[in-house]
């Protein structure tokens, strides 16, 4: 069965923008060095379990890398960690150049100063057209509530105000 688009992948991208979300960094390390991607695409699915969501695209390598990984650190970014939201979502660059970040004891990478960060496992992941639903098991989470978000919207980082 051929499959058509009958939507623009620009218009289609543009309409999605309309929709703000946070932004996140998923992170582990991987042969001693931490490896990371950036996803606005994060969002809660369950209480119980305590379950949360990413989408990753086919093409991903470094999704190639990181799934492998134990334990994936979530760090939900503030609004003063722009710059690393940047950082992480560009390819062929040190990611974690200047970046402030730790590790658990099972591997999971946190950038220090995020507003929330979560310590997870790979539940499931399902293909769903260009991209794969990774649902991920929380192990262990935090959140500072006096430390805006970042958010991203039209293709743009974005600070909530006051």
């Amino acid at each position: 069965m051929t499959k058509i688009n009958v939507f623009d992948p620009l218009r289609l991208r543009a309409v999605f923008g309309a929709f703000p979300s946070g932004v996140t960094v998923v992170a582990a390390l991987v042969d001693g060095d931490p490896i990371g991607i950036s996803a606005s695409s994060f969002t809660s699915v369950s209480l119980e379990p305590a379950l949360v969501s990413i989408r990753v695209a086919h093409g991903s390598r470094t999704w190639a890398v990181l799934r492998g990984a134990p334990r994936l650190g979530v760090s939900i970014l503030s609004a003063g960690q722009e710059r690393a939201g940047r950082q992480l979502g560009t390819r062929g660059v040190d990611r974690f150049a200047g970046l402030d970040w730790r590790t658990t004891t099972d591997g999971a990478v946190l950038l220090d100063g995020a507003s929330a960060w979560l310590d997870t496992s790979i539940e499931q992941q399902v293909r769903a057209g260009d991209h794969d639903i990774v649902v991920l098991a929380v192990h262990d989470l935090d959140a500072d509530g006096d430390v805006r978000p970042l958010v991203f919207h039209a293709s743009r980082f974005h600070r909530l105000q006051a």
